[in-house]
């Protein structure tokens, strides 16, 4: 998926935020907190706080593209974000200050949310919450026959994507796939 300029300016400020406010952010715990600003502005908003496909992966949800762009340079995020890798983890640090051009005020009130609940959590802490028999992961894997290719070491990830309407009613569920259909033709138009 091609993202537009405005989705990286809003995922890289995220990234921002998260490395100025959560200590030691490693990789995986930057992607697991990611994931849970969408999860929360479902539940709560009814609406996504990205609108990108997070994927289902063994060590849980997962945006494919943040993950690969971070996995050893960064090109889309270079503005916002720097790597160090240790022996343990690879880390992300800020390499700019926060903008808000691309949040409302139920976006930051989200952030810091998600940040207050999760930001103490390690990322070992993160992936088993998110593995929760309740969560959209632990749905989809599971109709998908992922749990078994997973617990096996078949496979470590897939192309299955979240489905975020499991925590919506049925108008809900409408209005939110709605929702995300203009945030993609809006970037797909932008992006051209």
């Amino acid at each position: 998926m091609a993202y537009s300029k405005e989705i990286i300016d809003k995922l890289g400020n995220a990234m921002v935020y998260l490395a100025q406010k959560v200590p030691s952010l490693s990789k995986t715990k930057l992607l697991k907190l990611l994931y849970l600003f969408e999860e929360v502005s479902v539940k709560t908003n009814k609406l996504p706080f990205f609108g990108i496909p997070f994927e289902v992966w063994q060590a849980g949800p997962v945006a494919k593209d943040v993950f690969v762009d971070l996995d050893i340079t960064p090109v889309l995020f270079d503005r916002y974000v720097s790597i160090k890798r240790d022996s343990k983890a690879t880390y992300i640090f800020a390499k700019s200050d926060f903008n808000d051009d691309e949040f409302s005020d139920n976006d930051i009130r989200v952030m810091d949310e998600v940040i207050a609940k999760y930001g103490n959590k390690t990322a070992t802490q993160l992936v088993k919450i998110l593995h929760n028999k309740n969560s959209a992961w632990h749905k989809e894997a599971e109709e998908n026959g992922l749990l078994e290719a997973f617990g096996k070491r078949i496979t470590n990830s897939s192309n299955r994507e979240i489905d975020f309407t499991c925590y919506l009613t049925g108008k809900e569920a409408e209005k939110y796939r709605d929702c995300l259909e203009f945030h993609k033709s809006v970037s797909h138009l932008k992006a051209m």
